[in-house]
């Protein structure tokens, strides 16, 4: 059965960036921690790990059939070029498509979704078939669990404060949510925690 799952970096304070888009450096150190490559679509991004921390991304790439992301982080990262680094499918939650990159980037595995998020997840399951879905931390992971449709968060716990910024979740409507949990994957410079979202 397929699950819809969350993934972030995430500082000490709960912050998956720091004030005016900083930290980064910080929350991602781990994925340039060790000396095994992890393959990327992109020569602009590439991953050399701890072989704790290569296992821990490779089960997460494997069981991810597509990615649900916002119109912000796409924008912000202009759709990766079309090809996302982990060469997953990418459905994109937006009130307008942009007509000029879907133009320029005709085979990008890119669905741009202008109804919502709930019909963004439809499309989602869709695409994604027997694999599971990863949406975005951040707004599209808060709306998700406000929806009751996310099954399970996955915490890469950075050892940094930022002291601010944005956090993993926020302006949630149901609270409190319990979570069972968590399995706990040590990696270097990160501390991987993965937690059930209990439902009912």
């Amino acid at each position: 059965m397929t699950k819809v799952f969350t993934s972030a970096s995430v500082s000490i304070d709960g912050f998956i960036s720091g004030p005016e888009e900083s930290g980064f450096e910080h929350l991602f150190a781990w994925y340039e921690a060790g000396d095994i490559e992890f393959p990327s679509k992109l020569d602009s991004v590439r991953f050399r790990m701890t072989e704790a921390d290569l296992r821990y991304v490779s089960d997460l790439v494997d069981r991810t059939g597509v990615l649900v992301v916002g119109r912000r982080l796409f924008d912000i990262t202009d759709g990766w070029g079309g090809t996302h680094p982990f060469d997953r499918p990418v459905v994109v939650v937006t009130h307008s498509v942009p007509d000029a990159w879907v133009a320029t980037h005709a085979d990008a595995p890119f669905t741009f979704v202008t109804d919502g998020l709930a019909a963004a997840l439809d499309r989602a399951r869709e695409i994604a078939g027997d694999q599971d879905i990863c949406v975005n931390g951040g707004t599209i992971g808060s709306q998700t669990l406000d929806l009751g449709q996310l099954d399970e968060i996955l915490v890469d716990l950075a050892p940094v404060i930022l002291g601010g910024g944005r956090p993993f979740f926020a302006n949630l409507s149901k609270t409190p949510v319990l979570l069972d949990g968590p399995s706990v994957i040590e990696g270097e410079r990160v501390t991987h925690l993965r937690y059930t979202v209990r439902k009912g």
